[in-house]
């Protein structure tokens, strides 16, 4: 059984790593972006956003000012029980998200989307939100926080199957023309893009492309696979860069994740994650170990399955 005490001092860490600490991943990716780059606002913006990052690290402050609106997602082995239960972890989860925002701090973002109520720690009604997974085996628990930024940067449109790999190109132009002429992204960024599903559903597989996946993972299908990489140079074409500026540095990485949808139709949502891409995952083990690390490893076989898995005397009776 895993403890709660421990669950709850693991996820004020990871807020605190969240906050402060660029994962490597996109570190790298940016400074790939920064190396090819020649627009000359563009480049003084990624260098400056460089410079930034080192110096949150080094001084522990946020990377950015706005902290944007912190969120769980929770991945558990098959066996693992927690101490007081599923509302025992909620419980600790939420009162992380308050004590990181005192403490780190972050920006109380969170009100009350009509009285503007702010309790001045990130937590009220819904927040923060908290999705769930799950894999067969083991007793352990995936903590993985992600500070997103809350306003804009995403955008949704129901397709039809007839519009095609071209409908859903249109689209993602469009999408991103609109984030970087009106600034409703912060450039360049991951960006995610959810296919099918329904719309809900839709939007959860887009957001969960961009803030899940690290740069350079591919989707397990190879043509997806394919489609990201075309599309990551793609949206480096149109001629926009950091913040908007002129330049071809608008999408760090592109992940693309697809679920069954009606078949009249084909749903489609586009997510740019952030400049400041703030994710921290931490294991937790039922003997007390915590294992910290960056790539929260959710889009997994299991996570992808496409269908009922048989077995065998199932199998036979339903022949």
């Amino acid at each position: 059984m895993i403890p709660i005490d421990i669950i709850q001092k693991t996820a004020e860490t990871l807020m605190d790593k969240a906050a402060i600490e660029i994962p490597q991943d996109y570190l790298d990716g940016l400074k790939a972006s920064a190396a090819v780059e020649d627009g000359d606002l563009s480049s003084f913006v990624l260098q400056a956003m460089l410079e930034n990052y080192e110096a949150a690290k080094e001084d522990r402050r946020a990377m950015c000012g706005d902290t944007g609106t912190p969120r769980w997602y929770v991945k558990m082995g098959n066996e693992t029980q927690i101490e007081g239960g599923p509302i025992a972890l909620e419980q600790a989860l939420r009162r992380a998200t308050a004590n990181a925002t005192n403490g780190v701090p972050l920006r109380p973002n969170r009100v009350h989307p009509l009285w503007r109520t702010d309790h001045n720690n990130n937590v009220g009604i819904g927040a923060p939100e908290i999705e769930y997974g799950y894999e067969p085996g083991g007793e352990w628990i995936d903590l993985i926080t992600v500070h997103k930024g809350g306003l804009f940067g995403t955008d949704y449109r129901m397709l039809f199957p007839s519009d095609g790999i071209e409908g859903i190109k249109r689209f993602y132009l469009d999408s991103l023309v609109a984030f970087g002429k009106r600034g409703l992204a912060c450039q360049p960024a991951i960006i995610g893009i959810g296919l099918g599903g329904c719309k809900d559903t839709c939007m959860v597989l887009g957001k969960r492309a961009a803030c899940l996946r690290t740069v350079g993972s591919e989707n397990s299908d190879p043509k997806i696979a394919e489609l990201e990489r075309e599309f990551k140079e793609l949206g480096n074409s149109i001629g926009m860069g950091a913040m908007g500026f002129v330049g071809k540095s608008m999408v760090v990485d592109c992940n693309i994740e697809v679920g069954y949808c009606h078949t009249g139709g084909m749903q489609m949502s586009v997510h740019a994650f952030c400049l400041s891409s703030r994710r921290a995952v931490a294991r937790v083990f039922a003997d007390g170990r915590v294992e910290y690390r960056t790539d929260p490893d959710w889009f997994t076989d299991y996570q992808r399955r496409e269908t009922v898995e048989w077995d065998a005397p199932a199998m036979e009776a339903a022949e």
